[in-house]
């Protein structure tokens, strides 16, 4: 098969379409014939030498695909050869087969196409792990989502709301902040030109968000804190801004506040696993009833991943990137 490899970590171009040998699904495993796959900032990061694959993880990028069961591993019940699907994924996304642990599989909802279903299992995953079942995120309750724009973004603000949240978002654009009002958020914040400490305490006269959903990390643990409500919940969920900075405790204990940190690409087979089966009970009958839907900027060829990562770093895009086969 091809696949997207990295000979050397670097810029876009590092990324190579190369011949490599075909996956064999090992105990519990099935081999997915891909269609498409999300591009994630992860990737980036793994292109860029900063994130490397787990153990037993193949080594190119991609942390989620949608294709064709084609094999199935020694123990595996409950799926068959030519099933459609989509996947989370500790890597290889970016190629033509993968072999994926069947607790990572999830069928391809009601009224979704394949080559979109790629774009659904890293965020679904991400979102409902952390906003619900870390956070416990309740309805009435304020949720302040940045990147409101982004893949996870677009996802959070839909669920938020059909879980009866109030959303606030940051975004750097008028155009990106009017893509997030149209998903339902409540609350736009145009980052480059506002404190989004002072307007989520606006609009919640005072009290602050219950929770939040970083992908900032460093630069707004402070902000981040003292936007908080009481009892609010933190969950950082990506670095863009940094990894090391200075936590003020008598702020976060006169909150009664906490802060997490997890992501999904490292997270033992178990706990992927009860993630993927929560989302497949609690978010996949949103999207097969149309009240949540994946949100793709736009798809590209998979020999094109370089001209995708591009547009990931420039963030000129409002939801996901794909790549397809």
């Amino acid at each position: 098969m091809h696949a997207i490899t990295i000979p050397e970590p670097g810029g876009p171009d590092a990324l190579q379409w190369t011949e490599v040998p075909d996956p064999v699904p090992g105990e519990g495993e099935v081999l997915v014939e891909i269609v498409a796959s999300g591009v994630n900032r992860a990737d980036l990061m793994q292109r860029q030498g900063h994130y490397p694959p787990p153990p037993g993880a193949p080594e190119y990028p991609g942390l989620e695909c949608s294709g064709r069961i084609v094999e199935l591993g020694p123990g595996v019940s409950g799926w068959a050869v030519g099933d459609e699907v989509c996947a989370l994924l500790a890597g290889g996304g970016y190629a033509g087969k993968v072999a994926v642990p069947a607790g990572q599989l999830l069928p391809v909802p009601d009224g979704v196409d394949l080559v979109t279903a790629a774009g659904l299992p890293e965020v679904t995953a991400t979102v409902w792990s952390n906003v619900f079942m870390i956070s416990h995120l309740r309805p009435g309750e304020t949720l302040l989502v940045h990147g409101g724009s982004s893949g996870i973004g677009t996802m959070a603000i839909q669920l938020a709301k059909a879980a009866g949240a109030r959303v606030a978002v940051t975004a750097g654009s008028a155009e990106k902040l009017a893509a997030c009002r149209e998903l339902g958020a409540d609350v736009l914040i145009n980052y480059r030109e506002q404190d989004f400490v002072e307007e989520v305490r606006a609009a919640t006269d005072g009290a602050g968000a219950d929770v939040i959903l970083d992908i900032v990390g460093a630069k707004y643990l402070a902000r981040n804190v003292d936007a908080l409500a009481v009892n609010g919940r933190l969950a950082i969920i990506g670095l863009q801004g940094g990894a090391k900075a200075e936590l003020n405790l008598v702020k976060l204990l006169g909150k009664n506040g906490a802060v997490t940190a997890a992501g999904l690409r490292g997270r033992p087979l178990g706990e992927k696993a009860a993630i993927v089966a929560a989302v497949r009970e609690h978010v996949w009958p949103l999207i097969g009833s149309g009240r949540v839907r994946a949100i793709v900027d736009r798809t590209l060829p998979m020999r094109e991943a370089a001209e995708a990562h591009r547009l990931l770093e420039s963030s000129g895009h409002v939801g996901k990137v794909l790549l397809t086969v």
